[in-house]
C-alpha cells in the first residue's frame, strides 16, 4: 500500500494457490483483508478444483472471507480444454451459486494451461454486468486493445499482466498493471501509469527497465520475490511449495546470485509460457 497500489489480488498463482489447502488459501485471503482494514479493496481467487461443485465450494469459501472481489479462473470454467459451450456452461452455474452481491474479475492463469477467452466469452461476462476485471494474460497488445475497446462504457476493467507490453497497454487503455512484478516495485508501475506523459523520455528508459528486470522471473520466481521481500525486511522466509529447487545467495548483506539444485524438472506452474507473462 506504501508503494501506491491501487487494489490487492490476495489468491493467486503468485500465492502458490494450486499448492495450498482450501483453508490455507481462505487463510491468506482473510489475513489480507483484515491487514488492509478497508483501505484498498481486496479480491481473491483460490478456486483449483476440476469439477464445479468443488469450485463452487472453494469460491464460497472465499467469499467467508471478507474479500471484495472474487476472481474466477478462466481454465477452471473449461478444464478439458472443451470449448466455448462448456465454458459458458459452467459460467452460469457459478454465477447463479455465488454470492450476487460481490464483484467478480476473470484471471487467464497460465497454469495448469493458459485459457484464454474467446471474444464470444468475454462479451457474455460484460454483458452479465458482474465483471469489474480482467487480468489479461494474452501477452498480445492488439488484444488488450481490443478488449479494452470491447469493455467501454461497462465495469470491466482490463489489466494487463505482461511486462514485456505494460507501458504499451497503458497507452492504450489498460486501466493499469497486474504482473508479478508488482511483488517488486508496484511504485514504477504506478508512475508509468499516472505520470509518464509529462516526462516521455524517463517513461521510455523505465519501460525498458521493466521489461529487462521482469527477465528475472525465470531466476526462481516466486521464490525470488519472497527473497527480495525478506532482504527488505516484510518477509521472514522464502520458503515455497511452487518450485523443487533450493535458492541461496552469496551472503546476507551482499550482492546475491540465485543457486538452485534440481532433481527433477520444474512443475508446469513455474515453466509453463513466457517468464514475463503470469
Amino acid at each position: 500500500m506504501a508503494h501506491r497500489s491501487d487494489a490487492l489480488f490476495a489468491v493467486a498463482q503468485s500465492s502458490e494457490m494450486q499448492f495450498l489447502t482450501l483453508p490455507e488459501r481462505v487463510a491468506i485471503a482473510r489475513f489480507v483483508v483484515e491487514k488492509v482494514g478497508g483501505r484498498l479493496p481486496v479480491v481473491a481467487s483460490g478456486h483449483i478444483s476440476d469439477s464445479i461443485d468443488g469450485q463452487i465450494e472453494e469460491l464460497r469459501a472465499i467469499a467467508s472471507s471478507g474479500v471484495q472481489g472474487i476472481v474466477l479462473v478462466t481454465n477452471r470454467l473449461d478444464p478439458k480444454h472443451e470449448g466455448t459451450a462448456v465454458f459458458l456452461a459452467n459460467l452460469r452455474q457459478l454465477l447463479s451459486s455465488l454470492p450476487p452481491e460481490v464483484p467478480l474479475g476473470l484471471y487467464e492463469c497460465p497454469a495448469p494451461y493458459r485459457r484464454l477467452l474467446t471474444d464470444h466469452e468475454l462479451q457474455v461476462c460484460i454483458d452479465s454486468g458482474r465483471f469489474v476485471m480482467l487480468k489479461d494474460v494474452s501477452c498480445d497488445l492488439s488484444t488488450v486493445a481490443r478488449r479494452v475497446a470491447m469493455a467501454e462504457g461497462s465495469p470491466l476493467k482490463i489489466l494487463n499482466a505482461n511486462a514485456a507490453i505494460a507501458w504499451g497497454a497503458m497507452k492504450a487503455g489498460a486501466a493499469g498493471f497486474n504482473g508479478v512484478f508488482n511483488n517488486f516495485h508496484p511504485d514504477l508501475y504506478q508512475w508509468l501509469r499516472s505520470d509518464s506523459a509529462s516526462h516521455p523520455a524517463l517513461a521510455a528508459e523505465l519501460s525498458t527497465f521493466l521489461v529487462l528486470a521482469a527477465v528475472s522471473e525465470a531466476l526462481g520466481y516466486p521464490a525470488l520475490a519472497k527473497m527480495y521481500r525478506q532482504r527488505i525486511g516484510t518477509f521472514s522466509s522464502i520458503r515455497c511449495r511452487a518450485i523443487d529447487y533450493a535458492m541461496t545467495s552469496a551472503s546476507a548483506s551482499g550482492p546475491w546470485m540465485p543457486c538452485w539444485t534440481r532433481s527433477s524438472p520444474a512443475p508446469k506452474t513455474f515453466v509453463q509460457g513466457s517468464p514475463l507473462c503470469r
